[in-house]
């Protein structure tokens, strides 16, 4: 059940953010750390493996690659790791605590986990919960509300944990989403945090223009949905065809 976490490339950082995005609420996680990648023309430099995985390879511009990779830049000091497939449950805590201890190993600065939090209305507002009092107050003074009271899951969750045990410095942002579909809003909205925090400079016009077609196709599909639904009853009511 042992996860690895395998480095394919030169590792020239000094104490760098490590940025993690693991699929979960409107995908948020993932959908942001790959823009980030993307978006700051980030370099592959290691992936993710476990026998517990799916048995599954994605393919990008006609490379075959392990669906949980990361990726570096020197020029922002920085490591992005992500995963495009949903993590079983019996691998989550051998991974986080493999993620933790490569970044006690590369000395990383702090670790941040991107992801969303459910909701039914207006997105409006990021939260943020941190490992210690320290980044709490600094989260606080970004504008970033904290969660009193709560619970977070999977892999983020789990590390945040391992590293307010250790008081290693560690934020995870959470920006409210939608979760029955894909959210780039919740993704921008989390990324314009990351920024705040970071001084990261990150653009996200495109993802919040992905994130308003989205919406209005989701809204376009529930409205087709409802009139169905209504023509169905409609037509119950009329009584059976044949007699």
């Amino acid at each position: 059940m042992a996860v690895k976490i395998v480095e394919s490339g030169k590792f020239n950082l000094k104490s760098p953010y490590l940025v993690e995005g693991f699929p979960g609420i409107g995908l948020v996680g993932t959908i942001a750390a790959n823009f980030l990648v993307e978006h700051l023309n980030m370099e592959f430099f290691g992936y993710v493996t476990s026998e517990q995985f799916s048995p599954i390879s994605s393919v990008h511009n006609y490379t075959p690659l392990h669906p949980a990779r990361m990726y570096k830049s020197k020029k922002h000091n920085l490591v992005v790791l992500f995963s495009e497939l949903i993590i079983p449950m019996k691998t989550i805590y051998p991974l986080s605590h493999e993620i933790l201890a490569w970044a006690e190993r590369r000395k990383a600065k702090q670790i941040l986990s991107l992801g969303g939090i459910n909701i039914k209305g207006e997105q409006d507002s990021v939260y943020g919960i941190a490992s210690t009092s320290d980044l709490g107050k600094m989260l606080k003074k970004k504008g970033v509300k904290l969660i009193r009271e709560g619970v977070t899951t999977g892999v983020s969750g789990v590390l945040l944990a391992e590293c307010a045990t250790k008081k290693f410095p560690a934020i995870s942002l959470l920006s409210e989403a939608h979760a029955d579909y894909m959210d780039p809003k919740g993704a921008a909205m989390v990324l314009d945090a990351l920024s705040e925090v970071t001084n990261l400079k990150i653009n996200t016009k495109e993802l919040v223009k992905q994130g308003k077609e989205i919406e209005s196709n989701v809204k376009k599909l529930l409205e087709q949905a409802k009139g169905a639904d209504e023509e169905y009853k409609k037509a119950s009511t009329l009584g059976p065809m044949y007699g």
